[in-house]
């Protein structure tokens, strides 16, 4: 029992529950409670019990980790300690402070009456994870809060505070005292237990309100089996009895934990938790203080980055070269501020108090004693030299200096400064203020504090930080070069952007790739395309994309691209203009245009991206797999459902996507190096083994 504590308060039994972090219902924590209310029943001088955790946590909900493993059915099961609490002849009152989440709520769903703090979170997030509530939560919680209710909180996994479920049948009391002083009150006063699962439902008409109800659920959950099966449970406990419906919900979750979108869920889950460890920077590294930071350049990506900083409460300088660029800068961000007031996002107090935070300067001198400072500037190394040298000049000793760059190499960077230990890359995804990755790009020299504080930092900005080595794109843009690639290779061949983009959208992407280049701005692209181009002469021209650059069609900023926009419109509509280039290109390179299928331009496309995620990995520019799917997940749209796009090989089966990926080698006209499969998938295929 050393996971939870037992004590007597009289003729109360107290029995507290102390597993950090947030009180977990793993198998240790289930035995713990199990002695527990034995020891209560068997006590003949206990009259009642209280169930409680922490100030920080009730309980946070099942250990996940035990998912599928013989722990997560052993006795004493959750379910089982559920049926204790509900069959217990001695009334259990629950006293619930800081979080009651998922097998947390349904634990407390179990007990006789519930006293919570005000300010304590509720909720059953399961559907988060492609799941539904498995220990009774979709029979127990319409009986106490009403069927819409329970199904709004069970489809959307939403959380609420107990004050707003105060006058419903599930708390008997909401304090903003000590809960467990109530709890004890509660329970002395009870004379006997009283189970939620004799409580009605009052639904007058089912039939009417499941139907309408699961029109829009359908609509909302996409291609998302949870959400559906949460409806079905909850359906379940408005028309059937409360063991019937137990089965429903039964059969429900264990459907999902075997589907491959929980466990695509439930890789995103640990692989955000295991981005965080870097292998040779100890947990425990001291980190350098970030009490000021500065922003250079005052762009879209510069001034989202600033944005990031003042939302986070820390004050942030913003440097530009003329005051016309600073200014227009400011106008930018404060325009995204008040369209966050005027979406009630932000307060216009808040919105000024971030401003505040945001000083501009067009003097490097002003920066001396920030403690971190982001380069945001044009992506060209003679400019950044510039910005660097000048860096080195000015900042204070042990200021953190950090590149965005997107695709450049950081040691080179770094080589500008006479301190290369204290460079870091810290590359921001558009919009900054908006977008949750944050690729930390490491250099040969970044000293193990420095990588320590950004990461810490970054949790800070409420980012997802993902370590990656110095190459030419690092991660995420090193393989979406291939992945971008081999779309221009299908308009080649017989598609068009269009049928490229339907098919990868249908599939689950956010945007295509044309789609996605139009909004990013093909000027991006083109500039590190001529780059390459003039590193590399012999290295292949983008005929149809350079031309359309040349033509001005930049994308959604200049209302044409791969498609064409209206005005105030980011509606992308096919332009005949970009199918008349295309077809001039097949004609030149003497190419047969094809039918080429959805299917193909899928596989061909996430396959691309598969296997230079292979090389990534094997180069030891990622540190695991799951750290590049999290980028994917996280940065370029990637369907969650699907775990990214190493996760996704693997479900597939490596060995099935080595011979897809020799099978387009053989294709007439094919790049065969292209296809040729990664040393490690080769490797990992043959053993049948998996990335992650």
């Amino acid at each position: 029992m050393s996971v939870l504590s037992y004590e007597t308060r009289g003729e109360i039994a107290v029995i507290r529950m102390h597993s950090p972090p947030v009180n977990g219902l793993g198998l240790d924590l289930r035995k713990g409670i199990a002695e527990g209310l034995a020891k209560a029943a068997a006590d003949a001088a206990i009259k009642a019990v209280v169930l409680t955790g922490t100030d920080k946590a009730f309980s946070g909900g099942a250990d996940i980790r035990e998912f599928g493993s013989p722990k997560m059915t052993a006795s004493p099961s959750l379910h089982e300690i559920i049926d204790t609490l509900d069959t217990s002849s001695k009334p259990v009152v629950a006293a619930i402070a800081g979080m009651a989440l998922g097998g947390g709520l349904e634990l407390a769903l179990g007990c006789h009456c519930r006293v919570a703090r005000g300010d304590a979170q509720i909720a059953l997030p399961e559907v988060k994870l492609g799941l539904l509530p498995g220990g009774g939560g979709t029979q127990r919680l319409p009986r106490v809060v009403g069927v819409q209710t329970a199904l709004d909180m069970i489809v959307s996994g939403a959380m609420l505070p107990a004050a707003k479920l105060a006058q419903t049948k599930l708390f008997d009391a909401v304090v903003d005292g000590d809960v467990v002083e109530a709890a004890i009150e509660l329970a002395r006063r009870m004379d006997k237990p009283r189970r939620v699962r004799d409580l009605g439902v009052e639904l007058p008409d089912a039939a009417a309100f499941f139907a309408e109800a699961r029109e829009k659920v359908k609509k909302a959950a996409g291609p998302l089996p949870a959400p559906i099966k949460c409806l079905e449970c909850v359906e379940a406990a408005a028309t059937l009895p409360f063991d019937e419906g137990m089965k429903v919900e039964q059969a429900g979750f264990m459907f999902l934990l075997n589907g491959p979108e929980s466990r695509a869920l439930r890789h995103a889950f640990f692989g955000e938790r295991a981005c965080m460890k870097i292998p040779d920077v100890p947990e425990d590294t001291p980190l350098r203080p970030i009490e000021r930071a500065a922003v250079i350049g005052a762009g879209t990506m510069g001034g989202g980055i600033a944005m990031s900083f003042a939302n986070a409460g820390i004050p942030v300088h913003l440097l530009e070269i003329d005051r016309q660029a600073l200014d227009k800068g400011l106008a930018v961000i404060r325009r995204n501020y008040e369209q966050q007031v005027r979406k009630n996002k932000l307060t216009a107090e808040q919105m000024e108090r971030r401003m505040a935070l945001i000083s501009p300067t067009l003097s490097y001198a002003d920066l001396a004693q920030d403690d971190l400072v982001i380069e945001a500037v044009f992506e060209d190394m003679q400019v950044k030299q510039k910005v660097f040298e000048r860096l080195d000049a000015v900042m204070k000793p042990g200021a953190i200096l950090a590149s965005n760059t997107s695709t450049l190499d950081l040691n080179r960077i770094a080589s500008f400064t006479k301190r290369p230990a204290d460079v870091v890359g810290l590359h921001f995804f558009s919009p900054a203020n908006v977008m949750r990755l944050l690729e930390v790009v490491r250099g040969e020299k970044t000293a193990k504090d420095v990588l320590a504080t950004v990461m810490k930092l970054a949790k800070t900005l409420q980012k997802l930080p993902v370590v990656a080595g110095v190459c030419d794109g690092f991660i995420g843009n090193r393989m979406i070069g291939k992945y971008a690639g081999e779309a221009l290779r299908l308009l080649d061949e017989g598609a068009l952007p269009q049928q490229v983009d339907g098919a990868l959208e249908r599939w689950g992407m956010a945007m295509g790739p044309f789609r996605m280049n139009d909004l990013a701005g093909n000027d991006v692209s083109w500039l590190i395309r001529k780059r390459h181009y003039a590193e590399d002469p012999k290295r292949r021209r983008e005929a149809v994309a350079d031309r359309l650059c040349e033509l001005g069609r930049y994308g959604q900023k200049t209302g044409k691209g791969w498609y064409r926009y209206e005005p105030g419109d980011r509606t992308a509509h096919p332009d005949p203009q970009v199918e008349q280039i295309i077809d001039e290109q097949r004609k030149a390179a003497g190419i047969t245009p094809r039918q080429i299928s959805d299917e193909e331009i899928v596989e061909r496309l996430i396959f691309a991206l598969v296997n230079e995620g292979a090389r990534i990995l094997e180069e030891g520019i990622a540190l695991r797999a799951s750290d590049i799917d999290m980028i994917y997940l996280n940065g370029y749209g990637f369907p969650r459902h699907r775990g990214g796009p190493m996760f996704h090989a693997d479900t597939i089966g490596l060995a099935k996507v080595a011979q897809r990926m020799r099978e387009f080698a053989q294709r007439p006209g094919a790049d065969a190096s292209f296809w040729q499969p990664a040393p490690l998938l080769e490797k990992l295929a043959a053993q049948n083994k998996t990335f992650n």
